[in-house]
Parts: structure tokens; sequence; C-alpha cells
């Protein structure tokens, strides 16, 4: 299994490493193809000499060819060099490691409360199938998926943070315990949606496992009800759960985006947007890179793990 699983990872890596140069070639021909000029924002308040304009061009090897340009920023990227902020002049590698622990923090907490509250309702959800408590979950779920982020955000932004007063309604926080403050209100408005898909594939997947002859033995041997849910039904009904889990991972870490901006967080959504409105290729480029970098190692994550979890699965082969 562990020779399967090396060679299985190496492959996603090589996949992996294929469509990260797709979507490097995609994302720098639409900011190539996007109406504007960089020369603009380069410029500044300088004056439009064509001695000023040539300096820059051969700077930003702007007076070069298409193809030229993505080559020479392709041959630094895997350099790690994403080269500087056409705003503030600075490494786009600096600005990111930044902004980028805010988002994956934010990201992370999200994720954990995604999984605890999707779990933990879908599950009870599946215990009393067609009880008010299952109606109220599923119906609670239905909400969750139908509101988006941002909603749900500005939401709890004016209950918890303007109203009550109970969270503080911007800023990332000081140390570990500050932070989950902080980012405790736009992780559940990141969570909202995603728990009610965790809630729907847990709930399926748990009527089916309690229908399974191995779990009446087990209550048949006598076992108790909670080692028998514990044990055997909800560890096994957890598989199709880590199946969309690198999905999940990968969604909440984009979604927060929209929702770093409601809540004034300085994460990759701020950045994305300064850079979007002033027209900074360069940051643009780095963190379209960075996202699809880490939606890709999520999904590889949630696979391996998926294999880890079920023996019988050897990574995409029926078992025989």
């Amino acid at each position: 299994m562990s020779r399967e699983l090396f060679s299985y990872a190496a492959r996603r890596l090589a996949i992996m490493a294929g469509l990260l140069l797709v979507v490097s070639f995609t994302v720098f021909s639409l900011v190539y193809l996007a109406p504007g000029d960089p020369l603009d924002v380069l410029l500044g308040g300088q004056p439009s000499t064509p001695e000023t304009v040539a300096a820059l061009e051969r700077e930003y090897s702007l007076d070069q060819p298409y193809l030229v340009q993505y080559w020479a920023w392709l041959s630094d990227a895997l350099r790690l060099d994403l080269g500087e902020s056409i705003t503030s002049q600075l490494p786009v590698t600096e600005a990111l490691s930044t902004a980028l622990p805010t988002t994956l923090f934010l990201g992370v907490y999200a994720y954990a409360l995604t999984l605890v509250f999707g779990v933990g309702f879908g599950a009870l959800a599946a215990l009393r199938p067609g009880s008010w408590w299952d109606q109220t979950i599923t119906g609670g779920s239905v909400i969750g998926l139908s509101m988006p982020a941002f909603v749900s955000g500005t939401l709890l932004l004016y209950v918890f943070a303007v109203q009550l007063n109970w969270f503080p309604a911007s800023g990332r926080g000081t140390g570990f315990l500050d932070q989950i403050w902080h980012l405790t209100l736009p992780a559940f408005a990141l969570a909202a949606l995603a728990t009610g898909y965790v809630v729907k594939h847990t709930r399926s997947a748990m009527l089916e496992v309690l229908d399974q002859d191995y779990i009446t033995f087990a209550r048949a041997r006598g076992l108790s009800t909670w080692r028998v849910l514990t044990r055997y039904a909800l560890r096994n009904s957890l598989i199709p759960v880590i199946t969309i889990s690198g999905i999940i991972l990968g969604f909440v870490i984009t979604g927060a985006v929209l929702v770093e901006i409601a809540f004034s967080l300085p994460g990759i959504g701020s950045l994305m947007m300064n850079a979007a409105s002033s027209k900074d290729v360069t940051t643009i480029q780095g963190v379209a890179l960075v996202i699809a970098f880490v939606i890709m190692a999520a999904n590889l994550i949630a696979d391996i793990t998926y294999a880890l979890a079920d023996p019988r699965v050897r990574l995409g082969k029926a078992a025989r």
C-alpha cells in the first residue's frame, strides 16, 4: 500500500505541476488582454516622457512579445520570484507571506467548524429520520446552502458585533487565542454554507450504514449503542465526507476572499481586491497561482486520506 500511495502521490504532483502551468498561462493571458495599460499605473505621477516609458518597458519586459513576457515571468516564478508589485514596488512574495497566514488561519478555522458541526448534526439527523430533530437539521442545512458567505457574514457582523458587541467587527488579532476571538464570526460565515454539504453527505451515508447487516450483528452481540455508532457506523460514514473534504477546504479558503473584505481582514482577499483595483498585474498573477496551489494541495491531501481511511480502496482501482 505504501508503494501504491507513493506512486499515486507522485502522479498527482505531476498533474498538479501541469495544472499550475495551465493556470499561470491562463491568468497571465487574461491579465494581458484586460483593458487598461500597466504603464499608466507604473508612471503614477511621473511625466510620461519617452525615456521614462522606455525604461519602464525594459524593466518589466513590456517591450517584449507576449510569449517572451510569459516565459520571463514563469522562469522567475519557478525560482519563487513572483516579481515586484507595480503599486508598492515591494516583492510579491513578501505581500503574500504577510497576507496568506490570515487567510489560511481563517480557512482552517472554518474548515474545523464545518467538520465538527456538519458531521455532528448529520449523524444526529440520521439517528432519528423523519423526526422533528431531523427536519430541523435538514431545514437549517438548506438555509445554510442557500445563503452566500458574504450575506451570512454581514448578518453575523450586525447581530453579534454591532448589536450584541460580543465579537470584534474587524481585525485579525494578535496571538492564537486573540485570533480565534477575532476570526470567529468570519469563520462561522464561511462554515455556514459548507456545513450544509457535510450534513447532507453525513446523513445519507449514516442512514445507509445503519441498514447494513454488520450493524445489526453488532447490536445483537450486546454492544452498547454508543460503541456501535462511534466504532462502526460513524467511522464508515466518514468515508464519503473525506472524499469531499478537499473540495470543502478549497471552498472555505477561496470563499474567504469576500468574507475578508466584509470584516476588513488583511488576507489574500483584500490583497487581490487592491491589486485588481490598481491593475497590479504581478500581484494578481501571484495571488491566483497561490490560490490554485492551495486548492490542488487540499484535494491531494483529501484523496490520500481517503485511501488511508478505507483499506479496500486502492487509489481508484477496484478491490479484488
